[in-house]
């Protein structure tokens, strides 16, 4: 069996983590810009946790088996969170889909926002994981590539899909089947978070931007252009408009994609690579056109009617942050009960009308517009058909070729 020294982190994916966590997707304001001030900040030791070695993984071929649960009898859950990504009351005392559910189910949740990254949340459970301990929580919510790396390592529960009628029924298609979780056995998705282009209109002179190639070569933006630090993100995109699969990119393409980027670079065509915070120098102005988090541009329209986005042509990447059960939760059956209730039409547009993130529930925008129709129409919140068709996924990677192709970014970006 392979041991958890190979989960060891390189150099280059610890520092790939320290930027996500300090600007970039790890930092992203669920639901408000705020977090990005200090919230995300990588917790000291984080990395030293997730790379902590000789501990061997339990069944890594099969996920985790199921604990002894205790659902029937032991009516409650307790469900782990990041702050600001769950719908509250307007006097902040209660937290209505939540009340909702135990009213009608009498499951009471005791519900955290003890997550403020991902490497540090992982720190906290990591040890009682690698211990076959149950780690106090039933229901976590993590990004992708960590929700990717504890399935691998076999401490997540398979979930019962008799329990998840709705979830199964309502899970948008372009969510259905990650590489990383086929046919989502282990996890459902909480919400999807896109990277597209984002320009100011003003700043552009009323041109609109649309396509990598425009942001990489066209004069007129030179030096008022910038990129994201996430690798996944702006590799991604460039492969896309490159005529490249991100889902299936070999070494070959991957060194292509730099050394276009590498070009851009060199004719001082980008003015900088950076986390969230390219959105104060795109509301100025400075910054004419970028690579964006949707999450950041529905705020910013509401309050600059300049800031645009667009769809490139070639298509655009998403991440997910995901809900798991633990291995050893001792309420597996109640966790997987909540995971299926936020997928039900009217709670889940509910939850959407309040975190303004795109759902990854199909059909919700009746149920949507019923509480904010402009909402409704917004295919950052609700991809139309077309829109989620251009969406595209980093395919997942080695612990190797992540080092490599981290390496080789951070190079590229100066890190």
């Amino acid at each position: 069996m392979e041991s958890y020294e190979s989960e060891r982190l390189s150099a280059a994916q610890t520092a790939a983590m320290r930027r996500s966590m300090a600007t970039g997707r790890g930092a992203l304001s669920r639901r408000s810009l705020l977090r990005a001030s200090g919230a995300g900040v990588f917790a000291a030791g984080g990395a030293g946790l997730l790379g902590a070695c000789g501990i061997p993984p339990a069944k890594r071929e099969n996920g985790a088996a199921a604990s002894d649960d205790h659902s029937d009898t032991e009516k409650r859950l307790t469900f782990s969170n990041w702050t600001e990504y769950m719908d509250t009351s307007e006097d902040g005392k209660t937290r209505p889909t939540l009340a909702a559910f135990t009213k009608r189910t009498g499951i009471a949740v005791k519900y955290t926002e003890d997550i403020n990254d991902n490497v540090e949340f992982f720190g906290k459970i990591q040890p009682q994981l690698a211990a076959g301990q149950d780690t106090g929580r039933d229901l976590i919510n993590v990004t992708d590539w960590l929700a990717a790396r504890m399935i691998r390592l076999g401490w997540v529960q398979k979930l019962d899909a008799s329990l998840l009628p709705h979830a199964y029924a309502n899970l948008s298609q372009q969510f259905r089947s990650p590489d990383w979780d086929p046919g989502r056995a282990y996890s459902y998705p909480w919400t999807g978070i896109p990277a597209v282009i984002a320009y100011n209109v003003k700043a552009t002179g009323g041109r609109k931007v649309d396509s990598m190639t425009q942001l990489l070569d066209d004069p007129t933006l030179k030096g008022r252009v910038s990129l994201l630090t996430e690798m996944r993100d702006t590799v991604g995109l460039t492969l896309l408009d490159m005529g490249k699969s991100p889902e299936k990119v070999t070494d070959a393409d991957y060194d292509a994609a730099i050394g276009r980027l590498q070009k851009a670079v060199d004719k001082k065509q980008i003015r900088r690579f950076t986390g969230n915070d390219y959105t104060s120098d795109l509301d100025k102005g400075d910054i004419a056109a970028c690579v964006a988090w949707a999450g950041d541009l529905i705020q910013l329209q509401a309050g600059n009617p300049d800031i645009r986005f667009s769809v490139p042509a070639a298509g655009y990447m998403t991440a997910t942050d995901n809900l798991l059960v633990p291995a050893q939760a001792r309420h597996r059956k109640n966790a997987t009960r909540l995971i299926d209730y936020y997928y039900e039409l009217p709670v889940a547009a509910q939850l959407a009308a309040y975190i303004n993130y795109v759902t990854p529930v199909a059909g919700v925008a009746p149920e949507l517009a019923k509480i904010d129709p402009e909402l409704a129409k917004n295919p950052l919140i609700i991809p139309d058909e077309a829109m989620a068709a251009k969406s595209h996924s980093f395919r997942s990677l080695s612990s190797e070729e992540e080092t490599a192709y981290e390496e080789k970014f951070a190079k590229l970006i100066g890190a």
